[in-house]
């Protein structure tokens, strides 16, 4: 341990120091740190038990448990959230808590991946005996072969000595980036080499800015009857009149052709525009005031692409059309809104 007398201990202006000099001199110790935490992360050497832990997890029948003590505590509870949201199940149990009850949280399917630089976090240690008799199998990442929880684990994923950014060398900084990383590490690589797509991400995301840029344009788009259809023969009246009794009144309707295939699209934009120029003829064709070649987007579409069709194109509604071309649904600029897609 670094004595007070060696540390490097950061010394800024005091006293009638003028400001834009102390800023400069905070803002490059803070890039040190950042520097040393990246030397760190840098210096980790993973080898052949980081892939058999990546083995372990791909075949873990039952939970991936992920635990730490203190700052490695936090650190165990992202990696365990990042296996969730990739594919694998996964929970943190707090190692103080599971001597006292939260061990029946740990079956014998379940792998223990146990956090901690030093190797010697009592708490941890504690439950070695325990979840031997429990049967499962322990992994742990950890400084070195040769402390107590590396012994006492049945792989270790080795970091190597890491020095810590604290200017007393005592507070967990690099030490906590590089267990960050390996774990980060180990996840990814497991999500590699497992199937997951973009669709399973999603229903692991339904929330939060994630999982509206992963929903699809199918999720909320008007279908059945409150998407809005008439054909290219049927007047201007009709068109209106179904623009005007469709459930949540949107704004416009898709036209088709004889067969249902989409021709264009009337809206109240060109609904306006006729007013405007005496053109009230509604017993005339919606094919004579419709919108030819309208723009489109797929059910199966994100809905960030469809969101980047209505912008660049300055339009309201798109219809929604299937492989043969028939629109079985309309996406609303106010669906989007809604659903904070824009």
């Amino acid at each position: 341990m670094a004595s007070r007398k060696n540390a490097r201990v950061l010394r800024l202006p005091r006293g009638r120091a003028r400001p834009a000099r102390r800023a400069r001199d905070v803002v490059e110790y803070g890039r040190t740190v950042v520097a040393a935490e990246a030397r760190a992360i840098a210096a980790v050497k993973l080898d052949d038990a980081f892939a058999r832990a990546v083995a372990w997890i791909l075949g873990c029948k039952g939970r991936v448990v992920v635990t730490g003590m203190g700052k490695p505590g936090f650190v165990a509870q992202k990696i365990s959230a990042t296996l969730a949201s990739t594919g694998t199940p996964s929970l943190y149990v707090h190692p103080a808590e599971a001597a006292h009850g939260d061990l029946g949280r740990i079956a014998k399917d379940d792998l223990v991946i146990a956090l901690s630089n030093s190797g010697e976090t009592e708490e941890i240690l504690r439950l070695l005996p325990a979840l031997k008799k429990i049967g499962v199998r322990i992994v742990a990442v950890t400084r070195d072969h040769a402390n107590p929880l590396a012994r006492g684990a049945d792989l270790v994923v080795a970091i190597g000595a890491v020095e810590e950014a604290c200017p007393l060398k005592l507070a967990p900084t690099a030490s906590t980036a590089v267990l960050l990383a390996v774990g980060d590490a180990l996840a990814m690589a497991v999500l590699a080499d497992r199937p997951f797509d973009r669709e399973e991400y999603a229903l692991y995301h339904p929330g939060g800015k994630l999982g509206r840029g992963l929903m699809k344009v199918r999720e909320i788009m008007r279908g059945g009857e409150a998407n809005p259809v008439v054909r290219e023969s049927d007047p201007l009246s009709a068109a209106v009149a179904v623009m005007t009794e469709t459930p949540g009144r949107p704004g416009a309707t898709s036209v088709v052709d004889a067969a249902g295939k989409l021709v264009g699209i009337f809206t109240d934009g060109d609904l306006r525009r006729l007013v405007e120029h005496g053109q009230t003829d509604f017993g005339r064709p919606v094919a004579t005031a419709m919108g030819r070649n309208p723009r489109t987007v797929r059910p199966e579409g994100l809905l960030v692409d469809a969101a980047r069709v209505l912008r660049q194109a300055r339009i309201d509604q798109v219809p929604v059309v299937d492989e043969q071309g028939r629109p079985v649904g309309l996406l609303d600029v106010q669906d989007l809104l809604a659903a904070k897609i824009l």
